[in-house]
């Protein structure tokens, strides 16, 4: 079972409905996989931010198949919990954890010549 199937037949029981109806949040969730292979594609959504991005992207409630509209953010913070060992962390608790490299804080200015780009 993939995991965001997991995470729909959780939503299900825990508010009704079938997991059809939880599936698209839940993959949605789960996309970041295709640039991240392993539990670090969390870092992107998995967090207090993702959940309010995921609200903006399905709005504030889904009515299920069993008639009973629930909150897309308790459907987003289900996820979250059952991913990250029962809490939502916050984007600066995954940030924190990446080591700063140089490249990350210096710009580089360049200048266009031609309609192309020079880098001084």
């Amino acid at each position: 079972m993939t995991a965001p199937c997991f995470h729909a037949e959780s939503s299900a029981r825990i508010f009704g409905g079938s997991p059809e109806d939880y599936i698209d949040i839940h993959n949605w969730f789960d996309e970041t996989k295709t640039c991240m292979g392993d539990f670090r594609h969390r870092a992107l959504r998995h967090h207090t931010f993702g959940i309010a991005d995921c609200v903006k992207v399905f709005g504030d409630f889904i009515t299920n198949s069993a008639g009973k509209k629930v909150a897309v953010r308790y459907i987003a913070e289900q996820h979250v919990i059952e991913d990250c060992g029962g809490r939502i962390p916050s984007v600066e608790d995954w940030l924190k954890g990446i080591p700063a490299q140089m490249w990350m804080a210096k710009a580089t200015p360049t200048i266009l010549k031609h309609g192309t780009r020079e880098i001084r």
